[in-house]
């Protein structure tokens, strides 16, 4: 396992040579979105219509903030469980979503469209929410206001800590934690 700083949006190369366990602090633009944001994004492409963002080389964090407190872009800011997300991830993956940030496993289709993409599957800890959010720069609402705090989110993140736990080769640090037990 190492550290790596990283500077956001991640690229392919990047992404191929994180492996699972890895530490990473990432830097730069994220996007958030959660159930209701992506049962919207799947409805418009099933419908041929464009994404309100552009989803290649990007990575959503799956995440709905609580409001902002008083002189902060945010507030609390701790994943969301992903599994809710794993009927929509493949066909953003083969849109050339790079990266996914959230808590918990992940189904195998979604595991094989990481793999197929040379993407990846980070976790942020749960229940660190309030932390989470102090590396948070700026929130940028971009689609999606009706859904409040599902709305669609453009963040500017400093030092944000995750951990690799899919890699681009299909490792997985939680099947793989469990083995060594």
């Amino acid at each position: 396992m190492s550290d790596n700083k990283i500077t956001m949006p991640l690229s392919k190369e990047v992404a191929k040579s994180l492996k699972a366990g890895d530490y990473v602090y990432l830097t730069g633009v994220i996007y958030t979105a959660r159930d209701a944001a992506h049962k919207r994004m799947y409805e418009a492409l099933m419908e041929g219509k464009e994404l309100p963002l552009d989803i290649k080389g990007n990575t959503i964090y799956y995440m709905g903030p609580s409001p902002a407190r008083e002189g902060r872009p945010i507030g609390s800011a701790g994943p969301t469980t992903a599994t809710r997300m794993d009927k929509y991830a493949p066909k953003l993956l083969d849109l050339g979503l790079i990266g996914m940030i959230g808590k918990g496993k992940r189904k195998q289709e979604v595991k094989d469209a990481i793999v197929r993409n040379g993407a990846v599957y980070f976790a942020a800890v749960g229940g660190a929410g309030a932390l989470l959010s102090k590396c948070i720069k700026k929130s940028t609402m971009i689609a999606y206001d009706d859904l409040g705090t599902e709305a669609i989110r453009e963040l500017y993140v400093e030092d944000f800590p995750v951990i690799v736990v899919i890699d681009s080769e299909g490792n997985d640090l939680y099947e793989e934690a469990v083995k060594n037990l």
